[in-house]
């Protein structure tokens, strides 16, 4: 959702920095942020503070942080393209599920003047950063958070008696390099639409990205993947990532004229 959908990684930053000067500690550089963006709220925050080095109690950090979202988040405004693209899916029949790092104090204050976007989005088929469904640990770039997502729509697809989606027939919108690895990790398509600095931070990897490689997780990651991926069996979906150039994803720089065609979609 932030960077995606929402112009809320800028004001994360406006945030952050405001902060940061007050502490004479440099701004938020591109390649923290981008180890930051899209992982839920207390891993980017041990990120953060390491890097930081912040000469004030933590806790003080986050009042601070808190007020200044608190103000600005309001003002958040939908990224270009994103309104057309969420009407035209809504009026395609496709099924939309949300699934954020966002908690849910922080989604309200982000999208509650924006309730004819987020209406795409039925109540029971979002997914925030601290849904109780996804365990301690399993936020992006694990799979979990879009595996849950998935459940969520076939959980009313049951109910209506109709067909249940499979992991291969969906389609994640992403802009965080984590994000695109937890769709790959999920065995689903993904599109990644990264803020302009960020594909600049990853210039000649975007295939890494891509194929949910890029993230950086070395030995550990390759461990856990092989684990979940031996625990689920064959199959797309139980935790690997995907290979460069398979074809299960794709770079977008924005998400204005969206081709519709190119997913069997047939927008206008």
């Amino acid at each position: 959702m932030d960077g995606l959908l929402l112009d809320t990684e800028d004001i994360y930053t406006l945030c952050n920095n405001v902060i940061l000067r007050e502490c004479n500690r440099p701004d938020l550089p591109w390649n923290i942020k981008a180890q930051l963006q899209g992982r839920p709220g207390p891993e980017a925050g041990e990120i953060f503070h390491a890097w930081a080095q912040l000469p004030i109690p933590r806790a003080e950090y986050i009042r601070k942080n808190t007020e200044l979202q608190r103000k600005h988040f309001p003002s958040a405004q939908p990224l270009p393209g994103v309104p057309e693209l969420l009407k035209t899916l809504t009026d395609k029949g496709v099924q939309l599920a949300l699934a954020t790092s966002s908690h849910t104090a922080n989604f309200k204050l982000k999208t509650s003047h924006l309730q004819k976007l987020f209406k795409h989005f039925p109540e029971e088929q979002r997914l925030l950063g601290d849904d109780p469904r996804i365990p301690p640990g399993r936020g992006k770039p694990a799979p979990d958070i879009y595996l849950l997502a998935l459940e969520s729509i076939n959980i009313r697809l049951r109910k209506q008696g109709k067909k249940e989606i499979k992991r291969e027939e969906c389609l994640v919108f992403e802009d965080s390099v984590p994000g695109v690895e937890a769709g790959r990790r999920a065995g689903m398509r993904v599109v990644w639409c990264p803020h302009p600095q960020l594909l600049k931070e990853y210039k000649g990897r975007e295939k890494e990205v891509l194929a949910g490689l890029a993230n950086g997780g070395g030995d550990q990651q390759v461990k856990e993947v092989m684990e979940e991926a031996a625990v689920g069996g064959e199959g797309k979906g139980r935790g690997w990532p995907g290979r460069r150039d398979d074809g299960w994803a794709e770079l977008l720089k924005s998400l204005e004229n969206f081709p519709y065609g190119r997913y069997g979609i047939g927008g206008n």
